[in-house]
């Protein structure tokens, strides 16, 4: 239920409508739209800058949902208004909304992940917690994939939770592979492979491990045994197995990304991943970095 109300509430855009490869058609709800949008009214004592921020004043995006006590939570990155006017330039938190219809939210007054602190700052200052993905286990603990920004290396990393308010977090979640290979590597969008249990997206095992896709501008993969510290998948000759990559000629040209938790079917894996158009190698119909989301059974 939780991702065909993903796609439904992104999918619908003038310029996707009666293509080949689009679900739908799908209808925006009248009124409704959008769900979650940028208020300088709330505001948030942050620890580091040792005063009060306006923490969802610049933008409010990539948003995750997950069900719990019977209630649609979406988590959303959430700037501020702080450092340069550049994308990437302001601080990220991420905070929370909660609906019982899907379509009217009420969001929490502070964010529940932001950098403080603690032993993550290196990684998470400046630029802060991002692009949050979330999943449940089957003891109904969640796990969080997030962006640590420090204005240098995006790093994808892990944070768990039991009530979705108070957070643990673990750190990058490469740190301990190939004895830090992969640490400053360019990484994000941590999408962890799930099945529908009882209405709920439970991470899941495949062949005694969990796997999951991230990154960008093409997907790679990874396998954890403890979905806290993962290993990405290489080749033979100690390159990074990508699954999924840009394709001239397509809407999903200039980059390919992680969305929602893929889903593990009778019919196979179910992936949604994010898509942008270049027009020049891509569909020239489309226009230039043209965003879609896209899903597709591996």
């Amino acid at each position: 239920m939780l991702f065909m109300l993903l796609v439904f509430l992104i999918s619908d855009n003038a310029l996707c409508q009666n293509q080949s490869w689009t679900w739908g058609p799908f209808i925006k709800p009248a009124n409704i739209n959008p769900i979650i949008t940028p208020d300088s009214s709330t505001t948030f004592y942050c620890p580091l800058r040792n005063r009060d921020v306006k923490w969802e004043s610049m933008a409010t995006f990539n948003p995750a949902a997950i069900v719990y006590d019977d209630k649609i939570n979406v988590l959303y990155r959430a700037e501020d208004k702080t450092g340069e006017m550049v994308i990437g330039g302001h601080t990220s938190r991420i905070g929370l909304a909660v609906s019982e219809d899907g379509m009217n939210y009420v969001r929490q007054s502070e964010p529940i992940l932001y950098p403080k602190e603690d032993n993550q700052k290196k990684y998470e200052w400046p630029g802060g917690c991002e692009d949050p993905r979330i999943v449940e286990t089957k003891d109904g603990d969640f796990i969080l994939t997030y962006t640590q920004w420090d204005h240098d290396t995006p790093r994808l990393a892990v944070a768990t939770s039991k009530d979705l308010k108070e957070w643990t977090k673990h750190g990058p979640v490469f740190e301990n592979a190939y004895n830090g290979k992969y640490l400053n590597m360019e990484s994000k969008s941590g999408a962890i492979l799930s099945r529908l249990k009882d209405g709920k997206m439970i991470a899941t095992k495949v062949n005694g491990k969990y796997w999951m896709y991230f990154g960008v501008p093409q997907i790679w993969i990874a396998t954890s045994t403890d979905l806290i510290n993962w290993t990405p998948v290489e080749d033979q000759n100690g390159v990074l197995m990508s699954v999924l990559s840009p394709r001239e000629g397509y809407f999903d040209s200039w980059l390919v990304e992680a969305g929602p938790p893929p889903v593990l079917t009778e019919d196979g894996i179910m992936v949604f991943y994010n898509a942008g158009n270049n027009q020049e190698t891509g569909n020239p119909n489309l226009g230039d970095r043209v965003i879609f989301w896209w899903a597709g059974i591996v």
